[in-house]
This record gives structure tokens, sequence and C-alpha cells, in this order.
């Protein structure tokens, strides 16, 4: 089993000086010791549980970007972009980009978004959950003929584009892995066994996940698609350093179900330092738990 570092949270210590810097350490931190994936959320405000509109928050694609300059093997990602924050074609043009100036290191992560204060608070629509649910397929669809040899028009429900021409490609074939997050069983895991490369499944106890991984078997046998080409990851709130053998009790629980990556976030007000620690001392452990 891999991990990500989700750095969710940037109000640190002398945060109005120091926020770049300790970004950039975190990331480097977790590609030196081993991670696979360092995520960031994609969010105008802050969430309200991490204080909200009053505690700071960088845009998610430029911070991306940033990330890729400073680092040289680690994934990036949002965890996740909604789908309202973006023209679709945009999102593919963006992501495009990240793909090409890291290497190759690009993950789309995406969902179909939630945070209704930050819409209202910078003038963004906010459809109802129903026309959410439809965007965000029709975003996948556009994404992915906008990352095929298919330049000709797109007309939906919600969009129309007249043509997708997206030169250059992304470096990764066929394309940028598509992550969708979220566990819900009637929408968000059929589009995981439709569209998907990973999915992110929200921290559940063990037998919560096994039934969701069952849902998403389900799924994918109806369309017809690869249930184990699936990359299984989870986001999970634990603190592995407090509880180093509680935690990876867990995990070899999650491992055997097939969860092939979990992403913690930094819970301290030093997260280069506790990035240090998780990847040091727990994360060989990680990686030594596979499925059953």
């Amino acid at each position: 089993m891999d991990i990500g570092i989700h750095y969710a949270n940037f109000t640190h210590p002398e945060w109005p000086d120091r926020l770049t810097e300790r970004l950039v350490d975190t990331a480097r931190a977790a590609e030196a010791g081993g991670a696979e994936l360092f995520t960031v959320m994609d969010h105008w405000f802050q969430m309200e549980q991490l204080g909200g509109p009053d505690e700071p928050m960088l845009e998610a694609y430029t911070t991306l970007g940033h990330l890729a300059a400073v680092t040289e093997r680690i994934r990036l990602s949002a965890l996740v972009t909604g789908a309202t924050y973006r023209h679709p074609g945009l999102l593919a043009k963006t992501v495009t980009t990240l793909d090409r100036l890291s290497g190759g290191r690009a993950l789309l992560g995406i969902g179909a978004a939630w945070y209704e204060r930050e819409h209202d608070g910078l003038g963004v629509p906010f459809p109802p959950l129903a026309e959410r649910f439809e965007r965000l397929e029709e975003t996948l669809q556009i994404c992915r003929q906008l990352w095929s040899d298919d330049d000709g028009a797109h007309r939906g429900r919600h969009f129309h584009l007249t043509e997708t021409a997206g030169v250059p490609a992304p470096l990764a074939r066929p394309h940028p892995p598509i992550l969708i997050g979220g566990s819900g069983e009637r929408k968000t895991l059929r589009l995981v066994a439709e569209y998907a490369q990973w999915c992110n499944i929200f921290g559940e106890e063990p037998d919560a996940v096994a039934h969701k991984l069952e849902v998403l078997r389900g799924h994918c046998d109806r369309a017809g698609t690869d249930y184990d080409a699936i990359t299984k990851t989870a986001i999970r709130m634990d603190d592995p350093v407090a509880d180093p053998d509680g935690f990876l009790r867990l995990m070899e629980e999650y491992a055997a179900l097939g969860i092939e990556l979990v992403t913690l976030m930094p819970p301290t007000p030093d997260p280069v330092g506790w990035t240090e620690q998780v990847c040091r001392d727990v994360l060989p452990r990680l990686q030594q738990l596979g499925p059953a």
C-alpha cells in the first residue's frame, strides 16, 4: 500500500510569511520519503471545518503548477476539483498543462462539488445536486474527448463546444488518470466504473469500505469495465504518528479489501516534520501490506 499527502490546511504558524516555503517543503518531504501522491484541495474559500473564508486558501492548479517545478517524481492532483469550478474545456487544458509541465505526473481528481458558500461568495453559479452530477458526467465526457483524436464538436445538455482541439496532448497515455472522489452508491461509483482509472473513498470502517467496493464492482460488471484495473484509494483523518500500530492494523484490513493507497492530512502545525516522520516510520511498514 502506498501513501498520499493531502495539504489542506495553510494556517500554520507564521503563515503570512512562510506559506509558500512550508507548502514546498512538505511536498519535497513527501517525495523524498517515498510518498506516491501529493494533493491540494480545490477550493476558493477554506472549508468551515478549518476556519472558513478568514483562513488562507490558494487556488489549486496554480499551486500544483508551482509544485511541479519544485518536485520531480511525485504525482500531483487536486482532491478534488468541483465540476462547477471551471468550464470542462478549460479544465482539460489546465490538467494537460500540469501534465506537460510535470513530466506526466498529473491526475484529474474530480467530483460534483458541494461548498455552496464559496460559490455564493465569489458569484459562481451553484446548481442543484442533480444538475451538478449531470455536469460532472458531461465534464468527464468532454475531457476524454479533448484527450482523444476526436477534435470535433461536443453538444451536450449543459455544454456546447464547436471544436475540441487539444495541442499539445498530455504526456500521460492515453491521458492523465481520472480520479473520482466520493462513495455515493448510485451516481458517484457508477461514474467511477464508466470513466475513471482511480477512485477515492471517504475513510469509513472496513465493513463499509468493503460494501462500497462491492457496489463499484457491480457497476463495473454492468458497464463492462475492468474492476481490477481501477486504483482504489481512500482518505483518512487518522494520525499514524500518534498510534502507528493501530493505524497499521486498520490499513491491513484496508489492503485486504484492495485499497492500494491511503491519503492522509498533516494534523499538526509542523506539516514538514510530520510528513517526514510518517514516511520514515510508517510508510515502509505500509508498503509491505497488500491484498489478501
